[in-house]
C-alpha cells in the first residue's frame, strides 16, 4: 500500500532516518490517506529524543517535551514529532501521570486509542498494522486497541471520540467498546468542558449526527448535556408532531446544513420542552412558552459547555423566536417580518427561516403544507424587503441623535426613547423614513410627553 506523503513530511522522516533513527508518519493522517481523504495535519512519530530531533532541524519549537513533541518548522508549515512513547499510569482519566520514551514503534502504538488510528507508514518500510486497523477500515468498525476499559479509563473522552468517528466515517462502534463506553460512561465528568465541547460539535456537523443517539444510548450524553436525555424521554401527543421530543430534535439536526450555530440550534431548540409540557383534558400535549424558556435552558448549557458569547447569542436568539408564525407575509404581515428582522438581526434572519424550515420538516405532515408556504412567501417578503432597502435598525434611520439635539431635545433617555419610537413607526411604515417627516414625528412625539 502506498500513501502519499507532502514532501516536507517525507524530507523530516529521510532526515532522521538518515541518522539511524526510525521515523512514521501516524494515526489520522495514514488513516485518511487510506480512506482517500485529504489530511489535516500530519503527524510523524519517531525513535529519536526531543533533544535529537532538534539537533537535527534548523527551525523547531518546543510544543510539548515534557510529552516527548517538538514542531519542525518548513515554509511556514508545522510538523508535529513526537517520541515513541509509553504512558505511566491514570489517575484522572484525562492524562497519564508521566510518559517514558521507548525505542519500540510497537509499543506507542498499543497506547492509541482506536485500531484505525493506531497505523504508521513510511516510504521504506511501508505501512505498519499491528492491530488490525486495515481490517476495520474495511469492516466499517470503530475498535479500541487492546482492552476498550484500559483505554477509556486512560482518557475518558474516547468514548465520545468513538461516537464522534463513527458520525464523521458513518462506521459501527465495535460491540465490546460499546459495552465499555456505557460501562465507564460516567467517568466523562472528569474531562474539560472545552474538550467535550470540541468534539460534541465535530459529531454535530459531521455527515451523521445522529449518532448523538449512541450517545444517549450509552450514557455520555447524561453526563454532558442531560436535558437531551430528558428530551429523548418526553413524548409529544399533539397532531402537529409524530416523534418524541428527542426523536424529533435529532431528525432536526439532521435535516439542516451542517453549520455549526444551525446544528446547535436545532439540538437545542426544544431543549425547555420537557420542562413546559401539559397536557390537556383530550390528552393533547402543549409546550407554551417554550421558546422563550428554552433560550434560558439553552444559554445556561451552551454556558456550561464553554461556548463563545457570540456562539451562545446566535444560538439563544434563533431559539426565542423559532416558534414565531408569519401570516400572509406577502401582504399586510410583511411590517411583521421586518420587526422580527430587526428583533433577530438582519444577518441572523435567514439561519431563523432555515431553523424553522428544519423543525417543520420533522413534524407530523398536519398543515405542513401550509407551514411551508408561508415560510416560502417569508423568505420571499426577506429578499423584497432587502431589496427596497427598507429601515431595518437605528442606524437606518434618516435622523439620527445629533439631530435631535439640534431641534432643542437634549437629554440622552428621551433622544433614546424617541429613536426608538420612530423606529418603530417607520417599521410598520416604510416610506415615513425621510428626515422631513421624521422631524414632524420627533417633535411631536417630544411635545406629548412634556
Amino acid at each position: 500500500m502506498h500513501i502519499s506523503i507532502p514532501k516536507h513530511a517525507s524530507d523530516i522522516i529521510k532526515t532522521l532516518s538518515a541518522h539511524g533513527y526510525e521515523a512514521y508518519v501516524v494515526g489520522g493522517c495514514v488513516r485518511d490517506s487510506i480512506l482517500g481523504k485529504e489530511p489535516a495535519d500530519w503527524d510523524i512519530t519517531t525513535s529519536a529524543l526531543p533533544e535529537q530531533v532538534k539537533a537535527l532541524f534548523p527551525r523547531t519549537i518546543d510544543t510539548g517535551l515534557k510529552h516527548g513533541t517538538v514542531t519542525i518548522m518548513m515554509d511556514k508549515v508545522g510538523y508535529e514529532v513526537t517520541t515513541y512513547r509509553i504512558d505511566g499510569t491514570y489517575e484522572d482519566h484525562r492524562r497519564p501521570n508521566e510518559v517514558t520514551f521507548t525505542s519500540d514503534l510497537k509499543e506507542d502504538l498499543m497506547r492509541r486509542d482506536f485500531t484505525i488510528n493506531a497505523m504508521a507508514y513510511n516510504e521504506e518500510q511501508g505501512l505498519v498494522d499491528l492491530f488490525g486497523g486495515i481490517q476495520d477500515l474495511t469492516d466499517r468498525i470503530i475498535r479500541c486497541v487492546g482492552n476498550p476499559a484500559e483505554r477509556f479509563d486512560e482518557d475518558a473522552l474516547r468514548m465520545l471520540r468513538a461516537v464522534r468517528f463513527a458520525g464523521q466515517l458513518n462506521f459501527k462502534i465495535e460491540e465490546n467498546t460499546k459495552a465499555a463506553i456505557e460501562a465507564q460512561h460516567i467517568f466523562l465528568k472528569d474531562v474539560s468542558a472545552e474538550r467535550i465541547q470540541t468534539e460534541l460539535m465535530k459529531l454535530l456537523v459531521s455527515g451523521h449526527p445522529e449518532m448523538i443517539r449512541t450517545a444517549y444510548e450509552t450514557g455520555l450524553t447524561s453526563v454532558f448535556l442531560p436535558e437531551f436525555d430528558r428530551m429523548m424521554e418526553t413524548p409529544q401527543n399533539n397532531p402537529h408532531h409524530i416523534y418524541s421530543v428527542g426523536d424529533h430534535t435529532v431528525h432536526a439536526v439532521e435535516t439542516i446544513a451542517p453549520n455549526p450555530v444551525l446544528r446547535l440550534t436545532m439540538l437545542l431548540h426544544d431543549i425547555a420542552k420537557p420542562e413546559t409540557r401539559t397536557t390537556d383534558e383530550n390528552g393533547i400535549d402543549h409546550f407554551y412558552n417554550h421558546n422563550a424558556v428554552g433560550a434560558d435552558l439553552a444559554k445556561a448549557a451552551l454556558k456550561r459547555l464553554k461556548f463563545d458569547n457570540q456562539t451562545t447569542h446566535m444560538v439563544t436568539t434563533l431559539i426565542a423566536n423559532h416558534d414565531i408564525r408569519f401570516n400572509d407575509p406577502l401582504g399586510t404581515g410583511r411590517k411583521h417580518v421586518r420587526k422580527i428582522i430587526h428583533r433577530v438581526g438582519v444577518d441572523l434572519f435567514p439561519y431563523l427561516l432555515d431553523v424553522m424550515e428544519a423543525d417543520i420538516s420533522a413534524q407530523s405532515d398536519f398543515m405542513r403544507l401550509k407551514k411551508l408556504t408561508a415560510l416560502k412567501e417569508t423568505r420571499e417578503a426577506y429578499r423584497e424587503i432587502l431589496t427596497a432597502n427598507d429601515c431595518l435598525t437605528l442606524k437606518d434611520l434618516k435622523i439620527n441623535g445629533n439631530q435631535l439635539k439640534a431641534l432643542g431635545i437634549s437629554e440622552g433617555k428621551m433622544i433614546g426613547a424617541i429613536l426608538n419610537a420612530l423606529l418603530t413607526q417607520v417599521l410598520n411604515n416604510p416610506e415615513l423614513n425621510e428626515y422631513e417627516k421624521l422631524e414632524e414625528l420627533a417633535l411631536k412625539i417630544y411635545q406629548e410627553v412634556q
